[in-house]
């Protein structure tokens, strides 16, 4: 099952007439930049929540609609009748020139910050197997490995790590 999808402006105005817009990015996404009139409902905790229970139209969005698109059928059950997704998502609507709330003393998201340190971490270890010792490129392979049983197992070791540092811990709370 599909939604409907539809533009930034066609939601705005549907907005202004009491419909719901739901973020479905996780919460670290939308407490540093998010559409004014959303209520955060994270994908993950879809099912808790009772987003269906009124008659207003429910639109959801994500980042640039690809989430919203493959979960569509998820948000479908979850919304009942009368439910859209955003096209193009949150980027979508800042294009169209429409107002976001940002608050940039919020961290960078969790995701973000896993590929900023993943990234220097491999760097690291392919400049000091070349400039220093060979046995360095085993942190290069580390961090590789790393990624790819994140991927493959939906758990990222990283990223929980992250999530214990001081400006994770300070915005959660």
């Amino acid at each position: 099952m599909s939604l409907p999808q539809i533009s930034p402006s066609a939601t705005k105005l549907l907005l202004e007439k009491g419909a719901l817009l739901i973020d479905i990015r996780d919460g670290d996404e939308h407490a540093r930049e998010h559409i004014p009139q959303s209520r955060s409902v994270p994908l993950a905790k879809l099912n808790e929540s009772n987003i269906g229970s009124g008659n207003a139209p429910i639109i959801f969005h994500c980042k640039t609609g690809n989430r919203t698109g493959v979960n569509a059928a998820m948000l479908a059950q979850a919304a009942g009748t009368g439910a859209f997704i955003l096209e193009g998502g949150i980027e979508a609507w800042k294009k169209a020139g429409l107002a976001v709330s940002r608050d940039r003393k919020q961290p960078i998201e969790m995701l973000r910050q896993v590929q900023i340190v993943a990234g220097a971490m491999a760097l690291l270890g392919a400049v000091l197997g070349y400039a220093v010792h060979p046995g360095f490129y085993a942190l290069s392979g580390a961090v590789g490995a790393g990624l790819m049983f994140a991927g493959i197992t939906g758990t990222c070791a990283m990223a929980h790590v992250l999530k214990r540092m001081p400006w994770n811990r300070i915005a959660a709370a």
